[in-house]
């Protein structure tokens, strides 16, 4: 298992995330929509996948307030 909150995780940056949806049109390690009809969903690597979307978010929101601080903090 993916552990999130670790030092060492790789966080897509969102230039990154940015052009791999443009590219794919669906979010990293999940399926698209028309995988998900064509192939039936497993609701549990779904609700995975989407809890480290959200695990992911919450570190990107976290990044950007230390920016806005840091910012804050320069005037």
């Amino acid at each position: 298992m993916v552990k999130l909150f670790e030092k060492n995780y790789h966080l897509m940056s969102i230039p990154e995330l940015k052009e791999f949806i443009e590219k794919n049109k669906r979010l990293p390690e999940i399926p698209s929509a028309d995988e998900m009809l064509k192939n039936g969903v497993n609701t549990a690597e779904l609700m995975m996948g989407l809890l480290k979307k959200l695990e992911e978010l919450t570190l990107h929101v976290i990044q950007q307030q230390e920016e806005i601080e840091a910012l804050k903090a320069k005037k």
